[in-house]
């Protein structure tokens, strides 16, 4: 077949690419090798947050009682609230599908290879080959678990994200190898449904890419819940030879080790490049990443790369802004260069954590004159009623200027919040005219702005 645009992959990066070049009139097909949705949708996004939903459900259950609320005999069915995983992912593929028709784009499935000359070729479950041309060819392959040489996975002691949605039987200990987005969502899913968890993180802080204020309340919350921090540390090997794992970690003061059920490792992500056949085309890879320009072209005419196989922000609504910024310029609209530095990233623990642009930190480093405002939820009416007072809204501005350098969020639903700042950022807003946004009283974003307010000197509650 001849297509105008062939896109390989279809994880979130994937599927809007597709949906987006339909819109624009393009005849457009698709390939997947697995499901539809990708890792997000089928392993990764979608499903983690079914469990981490289930997991706060069950944390107000066996709180209850500070809620004035008597509830006995509380129990959680581990394989239910896996099932209940399952099927959203389930039906988030089947929506994904609904959209492929609608918007009367092929689905291919199979395993695609890129050739010369505008090609894919794909093999099909059944070892059929098939061969599709196209005027652009757009890889959005995504990425899986990197596995480290010391930490080889099994898939049974030793296990990647995939494996930890499915566990057969809830383990009674787990060592969590990284302290990234996905360790640290673990660690408090199986901590919350019982599980004795020790999160073991290489660098000085947990969730090491976020400012160091959120990273420390964190740590506190976690361990309030049970959870043990190794910060400093790394895991050297696992012997997996008995009936468990005996997990040797070196810390600052020496070797130790540990005993533990399951340990998973959360240690990054690598590219799915391998076999796509970028060699033989010619494309460029760097670091595991193929090399494209700032609309996605790779160094040959027709192909191009989006999402976690090219540099950037490995996140699943960076791969769909990338995919429709990339159609939307082959189209010849007037396409913007997206703003690396205006990427909101969320965890979805508890305290849910979300930031965007720089980190106080960072800020000094790029030279800014700052100001600094932090308004702690323990003062907000809100999350006081709501029992949620662990955290903070952390803003960084421009002296000079007023402009929002960054913004550091960590409680209770802050992953719904960030986008505000996001926003404003764009928007060029000023800390004076944030503070004088009026924030709807009793709610938890008002935190922003009296966080704002403190920078200045204004804060009214604190």
């Amino acid at each position: 077949m001849q297509y105008d645009i062939i896109v390989i992959g279809s994880g979130p990066g994937g599927y809007v690419t597709a949906i987006r070049a339909a819109q624009l009139g393009f005849k457009t097909a698709i390939v997947e090798k697995e499901s539809l949705g990708g890792v997000c949708l089928n392993w990764g996004c979608i499903p983690t947050k079914a469990l981490l939903k289930s997991a706060q459900v069950f944390e107000y259950l066996n709180h209850s009682k500070d809620y004035g609320i008597s509830a006995d005999n509380i129990k959680a069915d581990f394989s239910a609230v896996v099932k209940r995983s399952r099927d959203v992912a389930d039906g988030m593929s089947k929506g994904v599908q609904f959209l492929m028709k609608k918007n009367k784009i092929d689905v291919i499935m199979g395993t695609a290879k890129v050739k010369a000359g505008k090609k894919v070729s794909v093999i099909g479950a059944d070892g059929k080959l098939e061969e599709h041309s196209a005027n652009h060819i757009i890889i959005a392959t995504g990425a899986r678990s990197r596995a480290l040489p010391n930490l080889p996975q099994d898939g049974k002691k030793i296990i990647g994200y995939r494996e930890a949605m499915v566990l057969p039987k809830l383990p009674k200990t787990m060592v969590v190898v990284g302290s990234g987005a996905i360790g640290v969502e673990f660690a408090y899913f199986y901590a919350t449904m019982g599980t004795k968890v020790t999160v073991v993180e290489f660098l000085p802080n947990i969730v090491p890419v976020e400012d160091e204020d959120v990273s420390k309340q964190l740590e506190r919350s976690f361990k309030k819940i049970g959870i043990d921090i190794m910060v400093d540390s790394s895991v050297e090997s696992v012997d997996t030879k008995g009936e468990g794992c005996k997990v040797n970690i070196k810390t600052k003061t020496g070797n130790i080790s540990l005993d533990a059920e399951i340990v998973l490792s959360a240690v990054g992500i690598e590219a799915n490049i391998t076999g796509l056949g970028l060699e033989e085309v010619g494309i460029k890879t760097d670091k595991g990443k193929i090399v494209v320009d700032k609309f996605y072209k790779t160094n040959i005419p027709g192909y191009y790369a989006i999402g976690d196989c090219v540099p950037g922000q490995a996140l699943a609504h960076v791969a769909s802004a990338e995919g429709i910024t990339c159609v939307e310029k082959i189209k010849g609209t007037h396409a913007e260069a997206i703003d690396y530095n205006n990427i909101p990233g969320c965890t979805y623990c508890q305290p849910e954590i979300a930031s965007v642009g720089f980190t106080e930190k960072k800020a000094k480093e790029a030279g800014y004159t700052i100001k600094v405002g932090k308004f702690p939820f323990s003062a907000s009416g809100k999350a006081s009623a709501s029992g949620a007072k662990d955290g903070f809204i952390k803003l960084i501005f421009d002296a000079k200027y007023g402009e929002v350098l960054g913004a550091h969020m960590i409680g209770a639903n802050v992953t719904e919040m960030i986008a505000e700042i996001v926003a404003i950022r764009k928007l060029e807003t000023t800390g004076h005219e944030l503070i004088k946004t009026i924030h709807p009283h009793p709610t938890m974003s008002e935190a922003i702005m009296e966080a704002a307010a403190a920078a200045y000197g204004e804060v009214i509650h604190l």
